[in-house]
């Protein structure tokens, strides 16, 4: 068996059909790409962190008015509780007889059991404001947020 003999064209490790310009050619324009893409990525970034931060702004400035409106109520109620209690003792320092005593217990309860259901009903309407109010930021955020992403799908 003879060997035949090779030539430099047969070299089976050449790189004849290498190009080293198209190959910086397309490294910069893969660089290039590459780029672009980050920094629309961070700018989407830093647009999504500022939102969000306006969003915490705006729900704790509205936890704050209505943790103020929430006292103020329930100050309220405590003010209208003292000064009927006061207004009662006041009364019974008058009493004159047993019957009179039991007649003005009575009607000083039934008052303030009626109180206590208005007072309970006041403060849940209050209540149910107030979280409305602090959910509008982190609702209208996430409707923007799930109106971009059906945008972009």
């Amino acid at each position: 068996m003879a060997f035949a003999k090779k030539t430099a064209t047969d070299d089976v490790f050449s790189f004849s059909t290498f190009d080293p310009s198209k190959l910086s050619d397309n490294f910069r324009d893969f660089a290039e790409k590459s780029t672009s893409k980050t920094k629309e990525t961070l700018a989407k970034v830093k647009e999504a962190t500022e939102d969000a931060s306006k969003t915490v702004e705006a729900t704790l400035h509205s936890a704050q008015a209505g943790t103020v409106e929430l006292g103020m109520t329930a100050i309220g109620m405590i003010r209208t509780n003292t000064e009927t209690s006061l207004a009662h003792l006041e009364a019974l320092l008058g009493v004159k007889s047993v019957s009179e005593l039991f007649e003005l217990q009575t009607t000083y309860l039934r008052k303030q059991a009626e109180s206590a259901v208005e007072q309970a009903k006041a403060i849940t309407e209050t209540t149910k404001k107030v979280a409305e109010e602090v959910s509008k930021p982190g609702k209208a955020a996430a409707e923007k947020a799930m109106s971009s992403f059906k945008l972009n799908a």
